[in-house]
């Protein structure tokens, strides 16, 4: 009896694999690309009065958000934090400024307390593997931030903007129907509008 043929990993498993190591790389060589990436975030992305910008907490090698946030604060834009509320369901966002209270979330990440006000972002800024100029996107497989912007581009006009290091850009992506645009890219290199 032959034993059971394996089944062959998906061309996002594979590209996700070979991004982490790229990004961890980029992460390394590069520890000052968060203020870049800062910078060119706010020179690029229009932010009219009543901007509520939702920014990931890192986690391992994804670019540092912190330099980001700090700029925010500063110019008195509201910021936000993702939260994974219910597997399979897009995000909740809640408010957030530095120095409030932070808990573990569902993957290990920092998340605000229950008590924080819920919000709704007008600017998303997403972490990701892999994205093209095209504004494809390579995330962690878990489709959250798919669902979320379905859901939000379904009654609005968020901005989804992927903010990552420059060597995590790729010719092409394996996407699906189900996965959603990016409308800019930031990297420490520069700001750009996706051209998909």
């Amino acid at each position: 009896m032959l034993p059971p043929i394996a089944s062959f990993p998906s061309p996002k498993k594979i590209l996700r694999e070979r991004m982490k190591g790229e990004r961890r790389a980029a992460a390394k060589a590069r520890p000052d690309a968060g203020v870049h990436a800062a910078a060119n975030f706010m020179s690029a992305i229009e932010r009219p009065e009543g901007t509520v910008v939702s920014v990931y907490f890192p986690m391992r090698e994804e670019l540092d958000t912190e330099p980001l946030v700090a700029a925010l604060v500063e110019e008195e834009t509201a910021v936000a934090l993702p939260v994974v509320e219910k597997k399979k369901a897009p995000l909740v966002f809640r408010a957030y400024q530095p120095g409030d209270d932070l808990v573990d979330g569902s993957y290990g990440e920092l998340v605000p307390v229950e008590t924080a006000p819920a919000v709704t972002p007008t600017i998303l800024v997403i972490p990701l593997l892999a994205f093209t100029p095209e504004g494809g996107r390579l995330g962690y497989g878990g489709g959250y931030y798919d669902r979320t912007l379905e859901a939000l581009r379904q009654s609005g006009a968020p901005l989804a903007v992927g903010y990552a290091f420059g060597a995590q850009e790729v010719d092409a992506l394996p996407l699906s129907p189900l996965d959603q645009p990016l409308d800019w890219i930031v990297t420490e290199r520069g700001a750009t509008r996706c051209s998909g």
